[in-house]
């Protein structure tokens, strides 16, 4: 897949495309029927399928400190959109000054001008431009003036539990806080991931006899609730894309019985011997397991410890033979 930020980069030999246009985090269910579309309708009119989507956040930039939990960095969303078989992705720095664009402006400099946009598909409450002025109808009459074609796409919906919810970025940032990750992972159509790099913590867990890949996340990162869950480490291919999984016994919180105070991600790997520091790696979350407690003393947390991975091992299976990772 190709993949640029700017209108700048655009390539010029890229010809027609066929955009679909939003944030995409989480690449849900709902993102997923969007792309599917925008596929295949790219495939018919054989032109590329094109991502258009933005950074940072567009709500650090209107209301500063209010950037949301991220639930895909830009390079998994990346991957994630390429395995759904779009051809280019394009990134948008959001500016003040790109958050003024009046929608007719966008519509010419960006989807006309820079991106030769033959069609665009969108969710049926896609806004754009300056104040989100600009609306599925006005981008339908735009598109009759500059010579492409529009569709919007239902809202996805998830009925499971005789529960009726529209799946959305904000609903699943909703499930993952509360540590709720089967909702989060019927929502997402995946376990949900957070990324990071594996680094030196205080060893603590190697003295207990449960070695740990601390993992060291990116701000804004949707982190589930504090406690104990059942899940995998993924490792990184040479290329970036997914690699091996490996069953884990993941805790998230503050490390109660020692007094701790800084919130972290650590994940103890089942039946895995190997070096993981510096490492860039996934964490996916299948199940809550327990709450996080503060334990009277190490024996007993020790105990739970061993609790835990046998908790994990019933849940996930038994770890496939691991080899370590080359370095």
């Amino acid at each position: 897949m190709r993949r640029w930020r700017g209108l700048d980069a655009t390539p010029g030999d890229l010809g027609r495309t066929v955009v679909t246009i939003g944030m995409y985090d989480g690449v849900h269910r709902g993102h997923q029927a969007l792309i599917a579309a925008t596929v295949a309708r790219a495939r018919g009119m054989r032109r590329p399928a094109l991502l258009l989507t933005f950074d940072p956040h567009p709500a650090e930039v209107i209301r500063p400190g209010s950037h949301p939990a991220i639930l895909t960095s830009m390079d998994r969303k990346a991957e994630l959109v390429a395995e759904l078989g779009v051809d280019a992705m394009c990134v948008l720095p959001f500016t003040q000054e790109f958050m003024r664009l009046p929608p007719e402006t966008f519509t010419h400099t960006v989807l006309v001008e820079h991106l030769h946009t033959a069609q665009v598909v969108v969710g049926q409450n896609f806004t754009y431009g300056h104040k989100a002025a600009g609306t599925v109808d006005t981008l339908t009459r735009e598109g009759r003036r500059f010579g492409f074609a529009v569709e919007q796409i239902p809202l996805a919906e998830d009925r499971s539990d005789d529960d009726e919810v529209t799946i959305s970025s904000t609903y699943i940032r909703a499930c993952v806080a509360a540590g709720d990750m089967a909702s989060a992972a019927r929502a997402l159509g995946r376990p949900h991931r957070v990324e990071g790099i594996v680094v030196r913590g205080d060893r603590r867990g190697r003295e207990l006899g449960y070695p740990t890949a601390n993992v060291e996340t990116p701000p804004f990162t949707a982190i589930p609730a504090d406690g104990v869950y059942a899940g995998h480490l993924v490792l990184r291919n040479p290329d970036g894309g997914t690699g091996s999984r490996h069953p884990a016994a993941i805790s998230v919180g503050t490390n109660p019985t020692f007094q701790g105070s800084r919130r972290t991600v650590e994940a103890y790997l089942l039946d895995f011997d190997g070096d993981l520091y510096g490492e860039h790696v996934g964490v996916e979350f299948v199940h809550r397991l327990r709450p996080m407690a503060a334990f009277a003393g190490v024996e007993q947390l020790v105990e739970a410890m061993a609790g835990d991975v046998e908790d994990t091992r019933r849940r996930l299976g038994p770890a496939e033979p691991s080899t370590p990772p080359a370095g």
